[in-house]
């Protein structure tokens, strides 16, 4: 069984809202400085990749 496009995109979607919340929490709970908020904010960014990559699914 191997693995198509639309399979490819459901397991990046999946890895990067990991790494968003990864990120989120890292700038919420370990850094208390402005470089807390760049975390936030990378994370988020990361979030609106994986859901572009979740709206692609299925149209590739």
């Amino acid at each position: 069984m191997g693995m198509n496009k639309n399979t490819v995109l459901a397991w990046a979607t999946f890895i990067m809202i990991l790494v968003g919340c990864g990120l989120i929490a890292l700038g919420a709970f370990r850094y208390d400085d402005v470089a807390g908020w760049g975390f936030a904010s990378v994370g988020i960014g990361f979030f609106a990749i994986a859901w572009v990559f979740n709206a692609l699914n299925g149209r590739v």
